[in-house]
């Protein structure tokens, strides 16, 4: 495998962070229960200096080469033309910009394709909660029989009969080489590089306070007060990585099916607000087409029922605020590197069958 296919940037493993430094000159926002100052929101949303990789699975610049190479190879699928990137696209914020997703035959899934951004930080996975981890969940879509429909046997056969992947797996993992668990590891620590870059809004909360425009600022004080979204869309990824039913009028239980308690019925995922303005459609249902119906959304409080979260309620914003409320959500988009895509190690006689 050639080394120049791969490029570990300083962005890949360290964030950098913003060069500005002082505090910031912004009125503190009451969340409900207590009054914030602006230094408060400060180290509540400033981005990490890091990402973190477990200690079971560390980082090496190998590794995360060889698991972009299976992320985006569509042999790990059992047709040989769905790969992980078909439905977490690089150009549309690793995700495909569908409603619902697309699976094996073309069939529509139930539920829309979630980002991979930050992951590194999360640990439940999934819109319902149902993996642990990303090591966990990285074959969990390859051998669904909806979604790439890959027998884990057959697997590992058509890799090893791919002149390049046993030696690159051997050069990496060592005596282990080319296994299940492997290829989870691989491919877990290629995602956790795909980390959102910085925004007008980190450069605000570091200071420059001409990164974002005056109804932005207005917007990030309804976010954290009368909108209440903070409560949700917490710290600097602006998620809880908690579920919630946030009364979405559809029957799909979510984490209720694997959580048997009445507040996880129909309770999803909150998702980063990370590029937000790149992931239309949205909700786990993809049925809100664009921001200004999500904000719509929570203004009327959603759909009333025994699980509907306590946070989820009538909110009464004006067209001015919903106006704000938008203009900060955009200033959420990063400065993301270019993907590129890897070049794959050629088919060998056999391979792809």
């Amino acid at each position: 495998m050639k080394a120049q296919s791969w490029r570990v940037s300083l962005f890949a493993v360290t964030l950098l962070m913003p060069a500005f430094a002082g505090t910031l000159p912004t009125p503190a926002f009451a969340d409900g229960q207590t009054i914030k100052t602006a230094d408060d929101f400060k180290k509540d949303f400033i981005r990490p200096a890091s990402v973190p990789f477990p200690a079971d699975n560390p980082f090496t610049a190998e590794k995360a080469q060889l698991g972009e190479m299976l992320f985006f190879d569509p042999r790990l699928s059992g047709s040989n033309w769905i790969s992980c990137a078909s439905c977490h696209n690089p150009s549309m914020a690793w995700g495909d910009g569908l409603p619902r997703g697309i699976g094996t035959g073309m069939k529509t899934l139930g539920r829309r394709t979630p980002t991979i951004l930050n992951l590194a930080w999360a640990e439940l996975l999934m819109w319902d909660g149902r993996k642990t981890g990303l090591e966990d969940q990285a074959l969990g879509p390859v051998t669904a029989a909806v979604e790439m429909d890959q027998d884990v046997d057959k697997l590992i056969e058509k890799l090893s009969a791919i002149k390049g992947y046993p030696t690159e797996f051997e050069r990496v993992f060592g005596v282990e080489g080319l296994s299940p668990k492997t290829i989870g590891q691989a491919i877990a620590t290629y995602e956790r590089t795909i980390v959102s870059g910085s925004a007008p809004f980190d450069r605000w909360i570091a200071g420059d306070e001409n990164a974002i425009q005056e109804p932005a600022k207005r917007g990030f004080g309804l976010f954290n007060g009368k909108a209440n979204c903070a409560a949700c869309h917490s710290g600097w990824n602006l998620t809880d990585n908690g579920f919630h039913d946030v009364g979405m009028p559809d029957k799909d239980i979510g984490r209720g099916e694997w959580l048997k308690i009445a507040s996880m019925q129909q309770a999803f995922k909150t998702p980063t607000l990370r590029d937000i303005d790149r992931r239309a459609p949205y909700m786990h249902d993809g049925s809100l087409k664009n921001l200004a119906a999500v904000i719509d959304h929570y203004d009327r409080g959603g759909t009333a029922r025994p699980s509907l979260s306590d946070d989820v309620r009538p909110l009464g914003l004006s067209e001015a605020e919903k106006s704000d409320l938008l203009a900060f959500l955009l200033t959420l988009t990063g400065d993301n590197p270019t993907t590129r895509l890897p070049v794959l190690f050629p088919a060998s006689q056999g391979a792809n069958r």
